[in-house]
């Protein structure tokens, strides 16, 4: 019999919650039948929600919390007001005391990464947690990282990326040594600034330590697939994050309008309609929704804000899998086989921890 997962939820995290949260779940729990929620927010909001769904209520907890965390409070902010009372940070604290194994909110990202960064701390040897993505590719799909949990870095910094972003890689892709690159401005090893450049020396030296270094690679590189893990700081990877974003929904609006544009494009539409019903869903970013918090004493998940239900059941099963492949372990495992420095880490700055 499979163990249970169970997730921490912050019910009131998002701009559609906690309606979204609570569907979501419901469709995540009628494909993960072995997972528990708790659920944290306003148990007047909550609890009428899980009346609509009998199967969900039956495997769900609810924690009152009164104090919710605005989208557009800075981190401090948040700390100040939401320490040890608002559903946000109720939600990790559930994982910081083992009562879940894993914790989700589709709220104010800067907020969310300040607190969990404060309730969980950093694991020992790694300097700043980042956030990582699931990319979809031409190839399958890969891990970037971080997208934003801070901005700017150094080679250390590059280098616990790639240490974090291969066991996410590991836990996964079923990879025992997946094959990671820097994202810089050319593959040449004379382009790109020094740390870049410095970080790559560390990782090359250090290739077959639970990963193998590829080299260098450019932006087109990330839709490619070119390989399992592309490394790179804050700043570079959320706006490359968004650029694709935003690509894909200029994709998606050209194609409709191409399609509605004549008679004839209209019944070519309807001869190709699997086809295009499956290029919606591959290019549907609900269906990848979901960045991890990496490098913590504990896994959180941090969902897109805006999402829906759909959305919201994607981040949940991102959550399942992170808890059953045991990520935390797998990132020790990749520390050990290569030793890094185990300074007391810097915890980020308000300006640092906040999301584009």
């Amino acid at each position: 019999m499979t163990d249970t997962i169970t997730i921490s939820v912050d019910a009131m995290g998002g701009d559609h919650a906690p309606r979204a949260v609570i569907h979501g779940a419901d469709l995540a729990l009628r494909e993960r039948k072995n997972t528990r929620f708790i659920f944290h927010g306003r148990e007047e909001q909550i609890a009428p929600l899980l009346e609509e769904f009998p199967r969900l209520k039956a495997a769900s907890t609810v924690r009152h919390c009164e104090a919710v965390i605005a989208m557009d409070e800075k981190p401090s902010q948040a700390l100040r007001k939401g320490k040890g009372v608002s559903s946000m940070w109720m939600a990790i604290q559930a994982v910081k005391d083992g009562e879940a194994d894993v914790a989700i909110s589709g709220g104010n990202t800067g907020a969310l990464m300040a607190m969990a960064t404060f309730c969980l701390r950093p694991m020992e040897g790694i300097s700043r947690p980042g956030i990582a993505a699931i990319w979809p590719t031409l190839r399958s799909d890969i891990i970037v990282l971080d997208m934003g949990a801070t901005i700017g870095a150094d080679a250390r910094q590059l280098v616990d990326y790639a240490i974090l972003g291969s066991a996410l890689a590991r836990s996964l892709f079923d990879s025992e040594s997946p094959t990671v690159g820097l994202l810089n401005v050319g593959t040449e090893e004379v382009k790109g600034l020094d740390y870049i450049k410095e970080a790559g020396k560390i990782l090359q030296q250090a290739s077959g330590s639970g990963f193998t270094y590829h080299g260098f690679v450019e932006g087109d590189d990330i839709g490619k697939g070119t390989v399992d893990v592309v490394v790179t700081e804050g700043f570079v990877g959320n706006i490359a994050l968004k650029t694709a974003e935003g690509t894909a929904r200029q994709v998606a609006s050209y194609l409709r309008s191409a399609l509605k544009a004549n008679w004839m494009s209209k019944i070519g539409a309807l001869f190709a309609s699997s086809a295009l019903n499956a290029l919606k869903r591959k290019m549907d970013p609900r269906t990848v929704n979901g960045g991890v918090f990496m490098g913590l004493n504990g896994i959180v998940i941090k969902s897109h804000g805006g999402t829906d239900e759909i959305g919201y059941k994607s981040a949940l099963g991102l959550a399942y899998e992170m808890a059953r492949s045991r990520l935390i372990d797998k990132i020790g495992d990749t520390m050990q086989r290569f030793p890094v420095n185990t300074e007391a880490p810097t915890l980020p700055s308000d300006s640092e921890a906040k999301s584009a």
